[in-house]
């Protein structure tokens, strides 16, 4: 037999699987593209056709490729095939959920926007607070115009609409149109914006506002209580979204982006996407850089990097991304100084401290991954007095930014005693409150775990998708689908040594078990009002930065995958992917 021969004979299995996937994606695209077809049946709005037509090729191409470097060619290394499928799975999820639609992402949005101004050297904000933008991007906040140019008041009895936040067919048109009024689909049947709002209802974001401050990110209240921008005569506007109040590093990538469109004189929809396009750029470097230093679990990394609802935020402008890179790369580097490097080295430490100090002010209950730092043996630094030195550097750094950033939020959540929940319109709990109650805070969590632990695994898969839209849903047969190629990407295979003993295993069951406490204790305090069974706010995305080293800690002797290989897992969970998103397209040209 021929040496390609061989490679043929190696080659046909990979590709048989390649040509099944590919077949059975396609089928289910044409099927939804009816879908596409009864909408635009409605509205007239053909350009559609093209739209969902250039996703379809996009994604039989991503197909393609990446079974070709996964099962066929095989040469390339995870994290590199990792930088393919990110960058082009990310860029045809931000293509179908468009701008604004992720979870609070307006808010993340305008304060990218605010360290977008502070790089070219610009007022960031007015005298009360509020972020200066260009005028002509103020319609992104505001669909209908609800507001006066003045910022003098309502011009009408309607809540007003932000880009994205309720996605409808018409949302594609005003994308396409770059503005209202813009491209044939502006304007919903009958010459009214009414179906672009929604009804007003979704603008607002589940667990937006003060919810984000729980983990040191204050949304900054806007003055007059408004959310469109009020237009100046300089060309400026100044918006009345609330910026988050965190370090301006959670929002560099965006800003970069959007500063550069800004530079270059992009509109509205280009600035968004650029500001998307870097944030997405970002976090798939630090994947590739987190790959690269994990001793092992590689597979699993890449796993949680292709759940539909890590997509959907690494797609947006969400500084959840910078949480997951940074948590995700804090444990790359202890997993490698634990159980591949021979010593510790000052780098390595230093790297864990500016790590630390990045992602604590982001959302500060992460700040527990710090404990992973214990799997390392001390004799790898050099001796109890080295190892008592870079802890203190380590979790010195975390308290010094929380320090800087998120000292007053710390305060204002500590020293209130009679608070108020605004979404509800309730009293909630007060610090004192609940330290002093151990036992309803313990009913609470387990309430909350009871009646809706299988809404925070749904989400922490994809369940909702775009702004928490239940109809832009990932179907629970492909979330059940994705958790089980996961956790058979997380198991021992024959040959594989296992690394992390039990007692380890068991401390990062802590870490964890400790982390989602936090979680719920934080909801509880910031977003939960006392009249409620269950704690509120609390979102399955929070448990994804987790997610990597809870899989990792489940692989064991007892349970040993004996076949199909990672490649093919990891292909799998693409064929999802893309079924996934093309599926919502088509949901999202039924609504009209």
């Amino acid at each position: 037999m021929s040496a390609n021969d061989k490679k043929l004979q190696l080659r046909t299995p990979g590709l048989r699987l390649l040509a099944a996937c590919a077949l059975a994606v396609a089928v289910l695209g044409l099927w939804h593209g009816l879908d596409v077809r009864d909408g635009i049946a409605r509205t007239g709005n053909r350009f559609l056709y093209g739209w969902y037509g250039a996703a379809f090729v996009w994604g039989m191409g991503l197909l393609a490729a990446s079974g070709w470097l996964l099962l066929i060619r095989r040469q390339w290394s995870l994290e590199r095939v990792f930088v393919v499928c990110s960058l082009a799975l990310g860029v045809l999820f931000a293509a179908v959920l468009p701008p604004l639609s992720a979870p609070d992402e307006v808010a993340h949005y305008i304060s990218a926007y605010q360290v977008s101004n502070r790089l070219m050297g610009k007022t960031a904000a007015d005298e009360d607070g509020r972020v200066l933008i260009r005028a002509q991007d103020a319609w992104v906040e505001d669909l209908e115009d609800v507001l006066a140019d003045d910022g003098s008041g309502r011009t009408s009895d309607r809540d007003s609409a932000v880009l994205g936040q309720m996605m409808t067919q018409y949302t594609y048109g005003e994308i396409r149109g770059g503005g209202p009024g813009g491209g044939e689909a502006a304007a919903a049947p009958g010459g009214g914006m009414a179906e672009v709002a929604g009804g007003g209802e979704a603008a607002a974001a589940p667990d937006g506002g003060m919810a984000e401050a729980v983990g040191g990110g204050e949304a900054e209240a806007a003055p007059g209580g408004g959310k469109s921008a009020a237009v100046s005569g300089d060309g400026v506007a100044v918006s009345y979204q609330p910026a988050v109040h965190t370090t301006p590093l959670a929002y560099a990538p965006q800003a970069v982006g959007i500063t550069l469109a800004r530079a270059l004189g992009l509109g509205s929809i280009g600035l968004l996407f650029l500001g998307r396009l870097f944030n997405l750029l970002f976090y798939t470097g630090m994947g590739y850089l987190t790959m690269r230093r994990m001793p092992f679990g590689k597979e699993v990394v890449f796993g949680v990097g292709l759940l539909p609802m890590t997509l959907n935020l690494v797609s947006s402008m969400s500084y959840d991304v910078m949480i997951l890179a940074m948590t995700a790369y804090f444990t790359a580097v202890c997993l490698d100084l634990a159980y591949r490097a021979e010593r510790v080295r000052l780098l390595d430490v230093a790297v864990l401290a500016l790590v630390m100090a990045v992602m604590g002010p982001c959302k500060m209950v992460y700040g527990v991954i710090a404990g992973l730092c214990l799997l390392i043996p001390v004799k790898k630094f050099g001796g109890w007095g080295r190892w008592l030195a870079a802890a203190a550097a380590v979790l010195g750094a975390f308290a010094l930014a929380m320090l800087v950033v998120n000292s007053q939020t710390v305060a204002l959540y500590t020293g209130i005693q009679d608070r108020h929940v605004i979404w509800a319109d309730e009293p909630g709990y007060s610090f004192a409150q609940l330290v002093h109650s151990p036992l309803l805070v313990l009913k609470m969590c387990y309430s909350t775990l009871v009646w809706q632990g299988g809404e925070l695994f749904s989400g922490m898969i994809g369940g909702s998708l775009g702004n928490m839209d239940p109809v832009l849903n990932t179907p629970y047969i492909i979330v059940l689908g994705l958790a089980f190629t996961l956790l058979m990407l997380a198991l021992r295979k024959p040959g594989e040594s296992l690394k992390i003993s039990g007692g380890q295993r068991v401390w990062i069951w802590v870490i964890c078990l400790i982390c989602l406490g936090a979680l719920m204790f934080s909801m509880l305090l910031a977003w939960t009002p006392v009249s409620a069974s269950f704690i509120r706010g609390v979102q399955g995305r929070y448990l994804l930065p987790l997610l990597p080293i809870f899989a990792l800690s489940l692989k064991n002797d007892r349970l040993v995958r004996t076949d199909c290989d990672d490649r093919k897992l990891l292909f799998g969970m693409i064929c999802m992917d893309v079924y996934v998103i093309l599926r919502i397209f088509s949901v999202v040209c039924l609504r009209v």
